[in-house]
């Protein structure tokens, strides 16, 4: 189970529920945002952040970028449910009726396939190699305002000798 997924038998969200969290617009990230080298991954960066809002839901955003695979995603959490927005770039997807999803996939929140069902977003139009723009493509889907400034990650490639 990937870090941060909630248990399967965890209260989830109703489709209400996701639609005021996604439409609400006081998201905030506040600060800088910096990538950190992923312990599991040595090929690997990423970071976790609270997101606050008005409401108060209970919301963190997590990045993961690979240059290696390569992968980038930012994905917003909602505690106790688990992933309810995500956005995928660098691998596939296959949906429950096994139809496959591009590269570059959104994950959406509903109360049948939780978080299982994904689809190409034709606003999102930059490359993985790019989290930064890709970042605030996200961001500006996501009504997240992140008030800082995202540096690029760096990540230390491994060298076999």
């Amino acid at each position: 189970m990937p870090r941060g997924a909630p248990a399967r038998d965890a209260p989830g969200l109703t489709d209400s529920d996701f639609q005021a969290i996604v439409a609400d617009e006081s998201k905030e990230i506040a600060g800088d945002l910096s990538w950190t080298p992923d312990p599991d991954r040595k090929d690997a960066a990423a970071f976790r952040v609270p997101v606050l809002s008005t409401p108060g839901y209970p919301l963190i955003l997590v990045a993961y970028y690979n240059p290696v695979t390569p992968k980038l995603s930012y994905t917003l959490i909602h505690r106790p449910a688990g992933r309810i927005y995500g956005l995928d770039l660098g691998v596939e997807h296959r949906n429950p009726d096994l139809r496959r999803v591009g590269r570059t996939h959104k994950h959406t929140w509903s109360e049948e396939h939780r978080d299982r069902v994904a689809y190409a977003p034709a606003d999102i139009t930059e490359s993985w190699r790019d989290p930064v723009a890709v970042w605030r493509q996200f961001c500006r889907q996501a009504r997240l305002t992140h008030a800082g400034k995202m540096q690029p990650p760096f990540v230390q490639l491994r060298m076999d000798l």
